[in-house]
């Protein structure tokens, strides 16, 4: 495998890493500060701002497995950046790629009211966002049939994991408990996205799975059970319909389902690591306490 990320942030150089094992790895970040953080981390790095560099176009000729975990534009008309450069190829320039992953999201799904979803439930976002990412996807698979490649679409929930977790806000006083009657998310810890995301690579995995933990919780019982861990009360509780949140965060939770993972397991022959967000903040905060 010579692995490319388009993207390499966090959930991407997380891949990166995940790949290295398999071949090698390279990745994109926007500006030279980025590059040298992947660098660092003993990936290759390519700056991408809006055009490609010859370095980059090479490297694309050498690629075997493309992932992309680069959003669309929010509003439309639909804009994907990474597909409007990569379309200016000419289609014989990736003459090695053998698959594309497309890192999406189970935003499309939109609001289900709490019911189960699956990869083959209607995606009925009104979220413009969401509208858009439900475009990249099309695209993408668009794309993948042009240069007769597999795209695998992997749907996430929400991200979290070294660096970016509950434990975290409740060490830095920075969470907040919001209660909305009946709401709950799913999440994915970084390192099983990225431990799919290899395993849907060395399979040349095609179709749209979930990639996502098994237990769906209000964000309550995540904001007290991270406390609990670090010995803090919880915030206050603050009711959701007249807290004091930005349009974006309320957006979020005008949408309410539950979304299953059973054909990530079975197709990826996979086991997540981390199937819910009490296994997760338990390793998250032992790794904090080993690190001090």
């Amino acid at each position: 495998m010579r692995t490319l990320i388009l993207g390499a942030g966090f959930s991407g150089a997380r891949v990166a890493q995940k790949a290295r094992a398999y071949g090698v790895v390279s990745g994109t970040r926007r500006e030279p500060t980025g590059v040298d953080e992947l660098i660092a981390q003993g990936i290759q790095g390519f700056v991408l701002n809006g055009e490609l560099s010859d370095a980059l176009v090479s490297e694309l000729a050498l690629t075997t497995h493309l992932v992309v975990s680069v959003a669309p534009d929010r509003q439309a008309p639909f804009h994907d950046p990474m597909l409007s450069l990569l379309s200016q190829l000419p289609i014989h320039s990736m003459p090695k790629l053998a698959w594309i992953g497309y890192l999406s999201t189970i935003g499309v799904y939109g609001n289900h009211d709490g019911t189960w979803v699956d990869e083959s439930t209607v995606c009925r976002s009104s979220q413009s966002r969401s509208l858009m990412r439900g475009e990249a996807e099309i695209a993408w698979q668009h794309f993948g049939r042009q240069h007769n490649v597999p795209v695998s679409v992997l749907r996430l929930s929400g991200i979290y994991g070294p660096g970016r977790n509950a434990v975290l806000d409740a060490l830095n006083g920075r969470a907040r408990m919001l209660i909305k009657p009946h709401q709950v998310f799913n999440r994915i810890h970084v390192d099983d996205l990225a431990s799919a995301t290899v395993s849907a690579a060395q399979l040349l995995h095609d179709g749209v799975l979930n990639i996502t933990d098994d237990v769906p919780a209000p964000p309550q019982d995540v904001v007290r059970y991270a406390h609990a861990l670090i010995g803090k009360p919880p915030p206050i509780a603050q009711a959701f319909a007249t807290a004091d949140i930005s349009p974006m965060a309320r957006s979020f939770y005008s949408e309410n389902k539950r979304v299953l993972n059973v054909a990530s397991k079975r197709i990826l022959k996979f086991s997540y690591r981390f199937p819910n967000y009490r296994v997760a903040l338990s390793d998250l905060w032992k790794l904090h306490n080993e690190r001090l």
